[in-house]
């Protein structure tokens, strides 16, 4: 099957990659900096360098490529999550903007499949954890708002379109290499510098998703019905048990608590929020259909 993945040679690419060309797939990298087309090369994929941004570009690339499926992968994310509020509207206009211009021409030139990345963490769960029919949170504060917003735009192109075959990846938070979730990640410098912080109860659930694992399910997405799906793994846990067991993984001090007040006023509406508002996603569909055999949590149990 000929693939086109955008967003190639990312935290999440690098190993989609991979298992594309394990699963005897031909595989084409989209993307704009020599090193990311370097990446992809040495992966063993096509790679193409192009702008999701320029619609003519994105419309020549396509028509020229004629994939069976494409791999919307694109986002534009800082460093650090810190950082995400200053970068939102850069991986917003990537993601609306560009995927637009991916997904008309995939409709354009008549691509079978298209596959895309979603949000399986800010979904509301309300009193237990999310399933394919929750909604996104798009009233929550700040940035999780925002970006819950953005997630339901893209969901709802998703399934616009039919005569093209539509998968929807609700991804949990990444962990694993090249992530922000790993002992050489940001989160991590954050939590060795004592920036990070645990606010009241800490009751927000956490659903993650190793990398790897992540890929082992959009390969599979290929060939599965099309639809949402929760690709989450199987230990949704509350921030107040993951959090400092995260630290003792990694060497860190324990991070320092607040009570909601105080946070408020130090830290802001959203990062309270953040930390005790959110619903873990159940991943049975993803399961039994997309056969996601989850890893479990590599600190947990420290």
């Amino acid at each position: 099957m000929k693939v086109l993945v955008a967003g190639a040679s990312g935290a999440l690419g690098r190993p989609l990659i991979r298992r594309l060309r394990d699963a005897g797939h031909e595989v084409w990298g989209l993307a704009h900096r020599p090193d990311s087309l370097k990446t992809i090369e040495r992966l063993g994929a096509h790679p193409l360098k192009g702008d999701a941004l320029n619609r003519d570009n994105i419309f020549e690339i396509v028509e020229r490529i004629r994939p069976e499926v494409v791999i919307d992968q694109l986002t534009s994310l800082p460093a650090s999550p810190f950082d995400l509020p200053k970068s939102l509207p850069a991986d917003c206009r990537l993601r609306l903007e560009g995927g637009g211009n991916l997904f008309e021409a995939a409709r354009t030139f008549k691509v079978q499949r298209y596959v895309q990345q979603l949000s399986g963490f800010y979904l509301d769960g309300e009193d237990g954890l999310a399933t394919e029919a929750s909604p996104l949170r798009i009233n929550a504060p700040g940035t999780i708002g925002e970006s819950a917003r953005m997630y339901t735009a893209l969901e709802k192109r998703g399934s616009s379109a039919q005569e093209m075959e539509g998968v929807g990846l609700r991804y949990g938070f990444f962990y694993g290499p090249g992530t922000w979730y790993w002992p050489d990640g940001a989160f991590s410098r954050h939590l060795f510098k004592g920036e990070v912080s645990l606010i009241g109860k800490g009751s927000s659930t956490f659903s993650f998703i190793h990398v790897d694992d992540a890929a082992q399910a959009t390969v599979a997405a290929l060939t599965a019905p099309a639809g949402l799906y929760n690709v989450v793994d199987s230990q949704p846990t509350k921030m107040s048990e993951w959090l400092p067991a995260y630290a003792r993984w990694i060497g860190s001090d324990a991070p320092p608590r607040f009570d909601e007040q105080e946070a408020f006023h130090l830290l802001g509406k959203e990062s309270v929020y953040f930390q005790t508002r959110l619903t873990g996603a159940c991943n049975r569909k993803a399961l039994q259909i997309l056969g996601l055999s989850p890893q479990r949590l590599a600190w947990l149990g420290v």
